[in-house]
């Protein structure tokens, strides 16, 4: 893949989609599930270069927030936050192995 992934890229990437929602969602400024997992990354992906440097500032714990929707949902709200941090881990690990990169 080359040095530098657009957005529609990233959907070959494992989670992606996801990743790709939450930043037409931060551009919004809705938030969103997929916004909260951006802030949880946020150091991370703005250092790929994923989240620009002037988006808004990201949620004071997102992890809680994060938590705290899935609960308000019906399933079980603890699987579906592993699920969807694993698949953060993934496309950030995807993603450095994509660029050839150990950022």
């Amino acid at each position: 893949m080359p040095e530098r992934l657009t957005r529609h890229d990233f959907d070959a990437l494992p989670g992606g989609a996801l990743i790709r929602q939450g930043l037409a969602d931060l551009e919004a400024g809705h938030q969103s599930i997929a916004t909260l997992l951006i802030d949880i990354a946020r150091p991370r992906l703005t250092q790929l270069g994923v989240v620009p440097r002037t988006a808004r500032p990201p949620v004071a714990d997102p992890e809680r927030e994060l938590y705290r929707r899935l609960r308000a949902e019906r399933g079980d709200a603890y699987a579906r936050y592993n699920s969807l941090i694993r698949e953060l881990t993934s496309f950030q690990s995807a993603l450095i192995r994509a660029r050839g990169s150990s950022a």
